[in-house]
């Protein structure tokens, strides 16, 4: 979260970078001055003596302008992220409105006061120094109040350029998840050993051909069911788990072996859907199941982890793993918790370590 924090400071300060602040600043000082000399002219309060006196008095202004915008500037954005912290547009609004007018008026009297004397001592003021002094306290704060809502609307439309990315991003990633892992689901090779294993059952054990067909028929369903859905409880894919195993070991018979010790007021916490299966297919798929090693799957609770742990006893010729459906199982988490599942080796058996997540004190704990 903190490296997300700072990587989301870090684009501001790309996008508010010193050249775009510099211009925005120029350009920004340039129509005050343009205002400020114009009005002073037209009010007798400071007449012009020609058009030579004009172009002295504006490149002045605007360059002492620009060099006092990134004195009221700066300050702003810090106060503009501290208030984001402390006191968020969409709860604090009066808190937020509050301190933002204060801090503009007080920095821009403070910056007011600093330029208004530096400028008296280089060059005296012909008009009286307390008015002159009053006056540009008010430009100044006026100005400052201006370019605080300029900077809070700019970092507003920052911000939701990157929301709306991030969302784009997300769709485009949670598209790829669930295609793989649709594909992974429909996988030819298991498809191709199941329809073969129900042929040899047809002939051999009708009653268990007709199981057979009914555990496949509920494995595909459960996938259509719940390919659109971000998560699924416990007790489902513990179901969906029984359906995938019982196939399995109609091919592998009694060396492949699973036990279950889940308490049930876990069952209603929720996981990805087919969580179990990526798993479940990892242990079958790169271990040996014979008689001589028989493969054995524990599945129980570490608190509000669900384990899954298996012997390891690799098949040697096989190729190397890409990885890629644990991968996607990662990247499925991170779309709905903070929490990620671990995958480890621990004398001689590999665990699976999937968090359980109670949806209603994770969205407490979000807000």
């Amino acid at each position: 979260m903190n490296s997300e924090k700072n990587k989301h400071i870090k684009q501001i300060h790309q996008l508010l970078s010193f050249k775009k602040l510099f211009r925005f600043l120029l350009g920004f000082s340039a129509a005050v001055q343009l205002i400020i000399i114009s009005y002073n002219h037209l009010s007798g309060y400071h007449v012009l003596g020609g058009f030579d006196y004009f172009l002295f008095r504006l490149v002045r202004g605007v360059g002492l302008s620009v060099l006092a915008g990134f004195m009221l500037a700066y300050p702003n954005l810090f106060m503009i992220r501290y208030l984001n912290r402390v006191a968020p547009w969409n709860n604090k609004t009066f808190k937020r409105l509050s301190i933002q007018l204060c801090f503009s008026i007080a920095i821009a009297i403070i910056v007011s006061v600093a330029f208004t004397a530096s400028a008296n001592l280089l060059t005296p003021y012909a008009e009286d120094y307390q008015g002159v002094l009053i006056n540009n306290a008010l430009i100044f704060t006026v100005a400052n109040i201006l370019v605080m809502a300029i900077l809070e609307g700019w970092i507003f439309s920052i911000e939701s350029r990157r929301a709306e990315q991030m969302a784009k991003n997300l769709k485009e990633e949670l598209s790829q998840i669930k295609f793989e892992v649709l594909k992974s689901q429909i996988n030819p090779h298991f498809m191709f050993n199941s329809l073969n294993v129900l042929s040899g059952l047809i002939n051999k054990d009708t009653a268990k051909a007709q199981q057979f067909i009914d555990e496949f028929s509920h494995i595909y369903r459960y996938v259509l069911e719940t390919i659109e859905q971000p998560v699924g409880t416990l007790e489902q894919e513990l179901d969906f788990m029984r359906s995938y195993l019982f196939l399995q070991q109609i091919r592998y018979g009694d060396d492949l072996s699973y036990s279950v010790n889940i308490p049930a007021h876990l069952m209603q916490l929720v996981l990805p859907p087919l969580s179990l299966q990526v798993v479940l297919e990892n242990a079958i798929k790169h271990n040996i199941i014979n008689e001589t090693k028989p493969l054995k799957i524990e599945v129980f609770s570490q608190g509000t982890l669900l384990v899954v742990k298996n012997n390891i006893q690799p098949k040697f010729s096989m190729s190397t793993s890409t990885g890629l459906g644990l991968k996607n199982l990662t990247k499925r988490y991170a779309l709905i918790s903070l929490e990620e599942p671990v995958f480890m080796v621990e004398t001689n058996h590999y665990l699976a370590k999937l968090p359980l997540i109670n949806i209603e004190k994770d969205e407490h704990t979000n807000h």
